[in-house]
């Protein structure tokens, strides 16, 4: 490694970060390797040891690198999320829905054959918060579709969808601000919700596509004027 110093604005603690992350997605390490220490990694930047321990930290809160107590840091992923999130930055709506469909619609179908009674309590309530928002509220519509997905009970689908939806927040926020985009289908959600409760995994796949299938029809008809 070759001494760093910080580009224009780039703090250098920004700059190690940058360092790492980079040697991190190219295979300087692979997932379980532990980092040299913050004394070796110092002296080969040529920075202060407050800089490295600066960055691993961001690294560690990035959920690439993991910190263990009297044993080193090691890698946790060598997949950046923060690229894949700078990605679906630059995804279109269009783009964004049908990755909503993929996942929602498997989503529900899992949701229906695992709810428990808590699972219902949530989703009636975030379906009776919608109502009472109206159907431009895309905060609430958001509520409603996590509880959908933390209802499949499956840990990795939750983190998953939760790493997605922030762009699908702000996507969504976009689109309902926009006067040629649909209201939200107010009777459409509480059919989803109804075949959740119901515990019917093929109705419920069918009703997440049904409420997504609006939106996209509008979406692709815009793209193609």
């Amino acid at each position: 490694m070759e001494a760093l110093r910080a580009a224009g604005r780039q703090s250098l603690v920004d700059t190690v970060v940058d360092q790492l992350r980079a040697q991190l997605t190219e295979g300087e390490w692979a997932v379980g390797d532990r980092l040299p220490t913050e004394h070796e990694l110092a002296a080969q930047l040529g920075i202060g040891r407050n800089t490295v321990r600066e960055a691993v930290r961001v690294l560690v809160h990035a959920g690439l690198l993991e910190s263990q107590q009297g044993s080193g840091t090691f890698v946790r992923s060598t997949a950046d999320p923060a690229a894949v999130l700078r990605s679906m930055r630059h995804a279109g709506a269009l783009d964004v829905l049908e990755l909503r469909v993929a996942l929602e619609a498997e989503a529900a179908r899992l949701a229906a054959a695992r709810r428990d009674d808590a699972d219902l309590e949530r989703l009636r309530a975030a379906l009776d918060g919608l109502r009472a928002q109206g159907d431009r509220a895309a905060d609430a519509d958001m509520v409603l579709h996590l509880a959908i997905i933390e209802a499949t009970h499956n840990a990795a689908f939750t983190e998953v969808y939760r790493f997605f939806s922030a762009q699908v927040h702000e996507s969504l926020a976009a689109s309902l601000g926009d006067h040629e985009m649909p209201p939200i289908d107010l009777d459409a959600h509480a059919a989803l919700v109804d075949a959740i409760a119901d515990g019917d995994p093929a109705t419920a796949e069918r009703a997440a596509r049904a409420v997504l299938q609006v939106p996209i029809d509008v979406v692709r008809a815009l793209l193609d004027r």
